[in-house]
């Protein structure tokens, strides 16, 4: 049972677009917010994870696609307000990823991982899969659609470990396990009941 079924009992065809849409609208939030310095780390990650955490594999992934559907519709729901052109940009494949996130993070909590120390885990192997999808896009997937940018088709060590990675891993790794405590807290608070 997942969180959300924990909270809100059985899910009505209404109650799950009702969700998706406001779930999409609390990542769409925590992306706007941005914390540290000299690399800025949005809370979208944190976001995603929770999303999936709670909502299970099915309804997460669909509600992170709602989310790239306002993004999609010109709606400012990206990192700094960006909107639909964010689809074009370096960082797209981190937007596609972020389905897939939701997914294997709902699917391990469908699955009956509980607990924080698995759940962080999992969120941290989760947090790493990411970069696949967000490296993929300017390595090679953004060269083969014929875009044009200083990004595309950079070395890895040179170009895209210095700023597509390392600045945010430690930042991954703590969102990932306040992912974890939150929804592990907030189970066992309606668990306790």
């Amino acid at each position: 049972m997942t969180l959300l079924q924990a909270a809100l009992g059985p899910q009505t065809l209404l109650k799950q677009g009702a969700l998706a849409l406001g779930g999409a609208v609390f990542v769409a939030l925590a992306a706007q917010v941005s914390i540290g310095w000299p690399v800025p780390m949005t809370l979208q990650t944190l976001a995603v994870l929770i999303v999936g955490l709670t909502f299970g594999a099915r309804l997460g992934a669909v509600t992170l696609l709602t989310y790239l559907g306002y993004g999609a519709l010109g709606l400012p729901v990206f990192a700094n307000g960006a909107a639909a052109a964010a689809f074009f940009g370096p960082t797209a494949g981190f937007l596609f990823g972020f389905v897939l996130m939701a997914y294997l993070a709902g699917l391990i909590v469908d699955r009956g991982v509980r607990g924080v120390l698995p759940l962080a885990v999992s969120a941290i192997v989760i947090s790493a899969l990411l970069y696949v999808p967000g490296l993929l896009w300017p390595m090679a997937a953004a060269q083969g659609f014929g875009l044009e940018g200083g990004w595309i088709g950079q070395g890895f060590a040179d170009y895209y470990w210095p700023y597509f990675m390392q600045p945010f891993l430690v930042g991954d790794v703590i969102k990932a396990v306040l992912a974890a405590l939150i929804v592990s807290g907030v189970s066992l608070a309606f668990r306790s009941r």
